[in-house]
């Protein structure tokens, strides 16, 4: 049975993939769901030979993320990119998006901290570092200008 349970879960992920790539984005939401609801196994603590491993999970929670980042969703897609990163803390993709939301609503410490994390783990991680000269920029003309 969990065996089945694995494959299952496998599955789900792989449609969510192939639904994600095509652009059905409101498919992949609902299989992403599905498959973090299969994956409590994921977490601290999960019996050895779990089938969910942490960075499947991480990447299930970026993607949704990025289906609710592109409906305008900031607050649900930052929820599941800080998610992703608490299953995964190395994936730096989820705090480059994440920064990206930061930055687009103005809190620029915070996105300055998301894409300098970025960068340490991966540091040629080239539009996380033309993110980061844009933030600071940004951030110096909006204490020039006061607001």
């Amino acid at each position: 049975m969990e065996g089945q349970q694995g494959q299952g879960s496998r599955a789900t992920l792989g449609l969510a993939q192939a639904h994600f790539q095509k652009g059905e984005h409101a498919e992949a939401e609902t299989l992403y769901s599905a498959y973090i609801r299969q994956c409590a196994c994921a977490a601290p603590g999960a019996p050895a030979g779990s089938e969910c491993s942490p960075e499947d999970l991480a990447t299930a929670y970026n993607n949704r993320g990025q289906i609710k980042y592109f409906r305008v969703d900031f607050d649900e897609a930052m929820d599941d990119y800080t998610s992703a990163i608490g299953v995964q803390p190395d994936f730096e993709v989820p705090y480059y998006n994440r920064g990206l939301i930061l930055y687009r609503l103005g809190y620029f410490d915070d996105a300055l901290e998301d894409f300098k994390k970025v960068l340490e783990l991966n540091p040629g991680f080239q539009d996380a570092i033309l993110s980061l000269k844009q933030t600071m920029l940004d951030k110096e003309e909006k204490q020039r200008r006061n607001y």
